[in-house]
C-alpha cells in the first residue's frame, strides 16, 4: 500500500474489466477510483481518521492522489472532498463486514475458505489443471509461512507441481491475469521472486461452512467450506498436493485429469460417470480414457453405475478386480507402467544444471571484474616499461626502433621534444 500511494499503480493490479468495450478498462477515473478504495480500506485498518486521508491524497505529493488533486483544480476542493469521502465511506462499510487478519488463527480460517472455493471452482483442460496445482502449491507454502506473501522460484515452483518450469512460468501468468496472483518483486539472484495469493472470499465466510462430511473437532478450523451453486466441482485438495509432483501424474501419465479423478473420488465416495465429469471438470471422453487406465491399475472399482476409490489407493496399492488381475504396489510402479518414470529426478538434475551453470557464470564475471578493477587499462600518456630504453628514449615495441623526439618527463608521462 505505501508502494500504492507513493508510486501508483505501476503494475495495473486495479485495472478493471468493461463489458461494453471489451478488454481492460483503462479509463483513468475508473482506475483511480479502484486505488483510491484500496488505499482507503488500509488506512482504515491501520487507523487513520477521514481528514487525515483527504490530507494526504490532496495536499501531498503521492501518486495516488493526481486524480483527486486533478478534481479539485478543475471542479473545486469541495467536489474533490466528496469523491475521497464516497471512497472512505464505501472503504469503512467494506471493512467493518470483514474480519480483520490480527492473528495466525485468523489467517489460516481465511486460507481455509480460499482453498474451499479452489476446490468448488471448476479448473477445465489441461491448463485448468495446472493452475489448480499452482494455486495448491501456494497455498501449502503460505500455510507454512502464515502470510499471504510468499517467495518461490519458477523451478522449485515447478518441481512441486510436477510440471516443467515454462509450464510453471504460463500457468503463473494465467492466475496474474485473472487477479488470483500478485507478484511484489522479481527477487535476488540468492531468492526466489515474491508473490502474494488474493482471496476474493471474506474470512467471515468461513465461520459457517463445513465439509460434507460434517463438522469436527476444532470450530472454524475443522476444514471449513464455501459451497459456489451450480459449479458442480468438488475435489480434495490435500490429495493433489500430495500427488501432483510424482512421476505417475506427469505429462503423458495419469497427468492432471487423472489426479481430479482420484481427488474427486477422494471427497466424496461412490460417484458416477456424470458426475465425476462435474466434480472432476473433465470432457466425457477424458473421464473414460482416465476411468480406464485406474481400473487397469486397480485403484478404482466399478460397481454397477458407481465407481469407487481402492482401499490404499491414494497409497500407491491397488486392489485386485474383475478388470485388473495384477495391480500395481507402489507409485513408482505406476510410472513404470506409463513409462514416466525417472520424470522428476530429470527435471532436478536439469534444474541443479542450470542453477550450477548460473553460479559458474556469475564467479567467472565476478572474477573478471574484480581484475579489471585491480589492474585498469593504462592511461595512453603514461609510460610504460617496455617503450623505454634506460637512456630514457622511447621504443617502437614492434620493430625495437629509436623514436627521435619522444622522451618521458620525470612525472612518468610522455613528452615531445622538437629537434
Amino acid at each position: 500500500m505505501h508502494k500504492l500511494l507513493v508510486l501508483g499503480d505501476q503494475d495495473a493490479a486495479y485495472t478493471t474489466g468493461n463489458l461494453q468495450r471489451g478488454g481492460k478498462n483503462t479509463a483513468s477515473s475508473d482506475h483511480a477510483w479502484a486505488m483510491t478504495r484500496a488505499l482507503a480500506a488500509d488506512a482504515v485498518r491501520v487507523g487513520w481518521s477521514r481528514p487525515a486521508f483527504l490530507q494526504v491524497l490532496l495536499d501531498g505529493p503521492y501518486k495516488a492522489g493526481q486524480h483527486a488533486r486533478t478534481l479539485q483544480h478543475r471542479r473545486g476542493y469541495d467536489k474533490a472532498a466528496a469523491w475521497l469521502q464516497r471512497a472512505w465511506d464505501g472503504a469503512e462499510q467494506y471493512v467493518r463486514s470483514t474480519d480483520p487478519i490480527s492473528t495466525r488463527r485468523d489467517f489460516h480460517a481465511s486460507l481455509a475458505a480460499f482453498r474451499s472455493r479452489v476446490e468448488c471452482t471448476p479448473w477445465r483442460g489441461l491448463a485448468g489443471k495446472t493452475d489448480l496445482r499452482n494455486l495448491i502449491a501456494r497455498m501449502e507454502i503460505c500455510a507454512t509461512t502464515g502470510n499471504w506473501d510468499h517467495t518461490v522460484s519458477e523451478r522449485d515452483l515447478a518441481e512441486r507441481i510436477g510440471c516443467s518450469r515454462t509450464t510453471a512460468h504460463n500457468s503463473n501468468q494465467r492466475l496474474l491475469q485473472r487477479k488470483l496472483l500478485r507478484q511484489l518483486d522479481s527477487g535476488s539472484p540468492t531468492e526466489g521472486a515474491r508473490w502474494m495469493l488474493i482471496s476474493h472470499v471474506p474470512s467471515t465466510a468461513s465461520r459457517h461452512w463445513s465439509t460434507p462430511e460434517g463438522p469436527q473437532a476444532g470450530g472454524a478450523m475443522s476444514g471449513p467450506n464455501v459451497r459456489q451453486p451450480d459449479s458442480g466441482a468438488d475435489i480434495n485438495s490435500r490429495i493433489v498436493g500430495q500427488l501432483m509432483h510424482l512421476d505417475a501424474f506427469a505429462h503423458h501419465g495419469l497427468g492432471g485429469s487423472g489426479l481430479a479423478v482420484l481427488a474427486a473420488l477422494a471427497e466424496r465416495k461412490g460417484q458416477s460417470l456424470a458426475e465425476l465429469q462435474s466434480s472432476a471438470s473433465i470432457s466425457r471422453s477424458t473421464a473414460y480414457r482416465q476411468l480406464g487406465r485406474l481400473k487397469a491399475l486397480g485403484l478404482i472399482s466399478h460397481q454397477g453405475e458407481l465407481y469407487h476409490l481402492s482401499p490404499e489407493a491414494l497409497a500407491g496399492i491397488g486392489g485386485r478386480t474383475p478388470e485388473c488381475a495384477d495391480p500395481i504396489a507402489s507409485w513408482p510402479e505406476a510410472a513404470e507402467r506409463m513409462a514416466t518414470a525417472g520424470r522428476g529426478e530429470q527435471r532436478r538434475q536439469l534444474h541443479e544444471a542450470e542453477r550450477s551453470h548460473w553460479h559458474r557464470e556469475q564467479q567467472r564475471l565476478a572474477e573478471r571484474r574484480r581484475a579489471a578493477a585491480e589492474a585498469p587499462f593504462p592511461h595512453p600518456s603514461v609510460a610504460q616499461r617496455q617503450h623505454v630504453r634506460a637512456d630514457g628514449h622511447a621504443v617502437d615495441p614492434r620493430t625495437g626502433e629509436v623514436i627521435d623526439g619522444l622522451y618521458v618527463a620525470s612525472d612518468g608521462r610522455w613528452i615531445w621534444v622538437e629537434g
